[in-house]
């Protein structure tokens, strides 16, 4: 069986552990990667500290840096299709999915940084007073621990990637080690682009091995994490020993506001999507849908019944609408969310059961779920579920859809559908959120940053925004006082 090295120093990297990588529509092992232990963790660190102290990473000219980014975006397009069979079977996301959005959309994100790292990362001269000048210098942060989540595994790792290489950083990136295998297809892309041996190491371990490692050791300056808020606050924890910079993107639960004015069939097929896509498996899901009184009982008829309609199937095949949960612990944790929520008074309106349809029982199918009667107080309102289960509930007027969309610990993202685009912007104001789309959903763009707000964590991703986070900002001042005598040459008179 195909077992998946490790990535340590320009080298791929075999170790005495291996863990088995499973298909989540068949239950079956796909492949094995090989576990890194403490000395793999370590060597992959000082490898990239020595990369960035003394290799040849940090003599490249910005063209140079450009040039060897774009050798990996070819890279990835040269091996479409094999990434995108790669991920469906690894992530259980049907193969629609992979081929349309994750695989072009890694390619588009190393290609953009790389064509715009020029701009981004421009130094400024000023003149703060007469008798002085000052430089602002924009430069990497060092040595970056990228830690991945399982349920965009190659997007998110480029993503990151992109962003701290073209920033001038070495990298260790740790996927998770439930979806590891593109990243190691990853880890093939960049060795033969000619990236120097130490500037990206790849490693595959168990959080709790890898984790505290990868926080707090001294020789990383930074730690860019998306993930469960749980993790995230152990890792806040962890950086806080050597107090290191820090991006942290912890999910979401977000709301989508739907007016009264609106084309109904368009809101609710845009919302199937914004909900089910990934099985709900996303930090943005729009797992709050939230319809004004006026129009409320039309949209959840439509809605349950195009919910029922979705065709569940076994992930590489292209007719699948939506596949199977990552895991079977990742059910079960769904299956409890919505047994407390029938216990606190919520109604599956559809769905809410494991599908009996006998192609899929080996897999983590759960059926497009649909709840009604759920009140701001009960914790499926609240807490983030990560699955294909959509709450649809109703506000009266724009005050109260504000203030239920805020009602939440988290700030990701939100969607306003109306026709009426100035109220839809005042809403946008309003809402607690770091990104808000109007009148759609889920489009992402590479010049635009990316991150949330409160338990949703802080910094951003993409853009000009999410490439400086792997910056350090250095300010130089030159005096230019007459005949090279500052003020502070007279202060004590001699």
């Amino acid at each position: 069986m195909n077992c998946a090295p490790l990535y340590i120093n320009g080298e791929f990297v075999e170790t005495r552990e291996r863990q088995n990588v499973l298909n989540p529509s068949t239950g079956k092992v796909i492949a094995q990667v090989f576990l890194a232990s403490e000395k793999e963790i370590d060597l992959a660190v000082e490898s990239a500290r020595k990369a960035f102290d003394k290799g040849a990473w940090r003599g490249f000219s910005l063209k140079e840096r450009k040039a060897v980014i774009l050798r990996i975006a070819e890279g990835i397009l040269n091996k479409a299709e094999e990434l995108a069979r790669i991920e469906t079977e690894s992530t259980g996301k049907p193969i629609k999915e992979t081929t349309f959005m994750d695989v072009p959309s890694a390619a588009k994100t190393f290609e953009h940084a790389a064509n715009n790292l020029e701009n981004y990362l421009i130094n400024e001269t000023l003149a703060p007073a007469q008798e002085a000048g000052a430089v602002l210098l924009r430069e990497p942060v060092g040595v970056v621990s990228l830690i991945i989540p399982w349920n965009y595994p190659l997007l998110i790792a480029s993503w990151k990637l992109a962003s701290a290489l073209a920033a001038g950083n070495t990298v260790i990136l740790k996927p998770s080690s439930i979806t590891p295998l593109t990243a190691f297809e990853l880890g093939k892309i960049i060795h033969e682009a000619g990236m120097p041996p130490g500037v990206v190491n790849i490693i595959n371990a168990s959080g709790a091995k890898s984790g505290q490692i990868l926080c707090c050791d001294k020789r990383i300056d930074m730690v860019s994490f998306t993930g469960s808020l749980e993790v995230g606050k152990e890792i806040l924890r962890y950086t806080s020993s050597s107090v290191k910079k820090l991006l942290l993107e912890l999910g979401g639960k977000s709301a989508s506001l739907v007016f009264a004015d609106v084309d109904i069939e368009t809101a609710v097929n845009s919302s199937l999507c914004s909900v089910f896509l990934n099985q709900g498996q996303m930090c943005t899901a729009m797992s709050r849908i939230l319809v004004q009184e006026k129009i409320y009982d039309q949209f959840v008829a439509s809605f349950v019944s195009k919910a029922k309609a979705i065709k569940l199937g076994l992930s590489d095949n292209h007719e699948t609408q939506m596949g199977p949960l990552v895991t079977d612990s990742q059910r079960k944790k769904i299956i409890a969310y919505l047994e407390k929520a029938k216990t606190e008074g919520a109604r599956i309106l559809c769905g809410g059961k494991i599908p009996q349809d006998a192609e899929l029982k080996n897999g983590y199918f759960f059926e497009p779920t649909v709840i009604g009667n759920v009140k701001p107080h009960m914790h499926i309102f609240k807490e983030e579920v990560f699955g294909p289960v959509a709450i649809v509930g109703s506000f009266s007027d724009s005050k109260e859809a504000v203030e239920l969309a805020n009602s939440s610990d988290f700030g990701l993202a939100a969607c306003i559908w109306s026709k009426d685009l100035g109220l839809a912007e005042e809403v946008a104001k309003k809402i607690n959120a770091g990104t808000i789309w109007i009148n759609t959903y889920g489009m992402f763009y590479d010049q635009l940053p990316y991150g949330g707000f409160k338990q949703s964590g802080f910094g951003k991703e993409l853009g000009r925004d999410g490439l400086l986070e792997y910056t350090r900002l250095k300010n130089i001042i030159i005096d230019h006082s007459n005949e090279g005598k500052p003020l502070v040459n007279y202060w004590y008179g001699f």
